[in-house]
């Protein structure tokens, strides 16, 4: 991984650091919020090279339409479904209600967060 790829990877995880317990974000809002334009597939580049004891909370992205990206039954599906349920969040046929679920970090909190995602974004 080349330093660029490993800044951007940083910005990418910091964000979903970001996500408060009981909401989810999608991908491609998870890489608008970094400044990672179009990024998308790299939020799950930097997903899958998390390194031992990140203390990222992956499991709160999803898809665009609130679906768990892992196959139906995986030990990943399962995983993401118990973690999000521990957190309040309701799941129903793998698919989690964006509307009432999804993060919507307001002007507030990008203005007034201490330094962390958002620098340089």
């Amino acid at each position: 991984m080349n330093d660029a790829q490993a800044q951007r990877f940083e910005k990418i995880w910091q964000t979903i650091r970001e996500i408060p317990e009981g909401l989810v974000a999608s991908y491609g809002q998870i890489a608008e919020i970094a400044g990672v334009p179009r990024g998308a597939r790299q939020v799950g580049s930097a997903l899958r090279h998390l390194p031992p004891g990140h203390g990222v909370p992956w499991y709160r992205v999803l898809q665009v339409s609130g679906t768990i990206a892992f196959e139906k039954g995986s030990d990943q599906f399962d995983e993401q479904s118990k973690r999000l349920l521990q957190e309040g969040v309701a799941i129903l046929g793998g698919k989690v209600d964006m509307r009432k679920y999804r993060w919507q970090p307001d002007l507030d909190e990008f203005l007034w967060k201490p330094r962390g995602a958002w620098d340089d974004a």
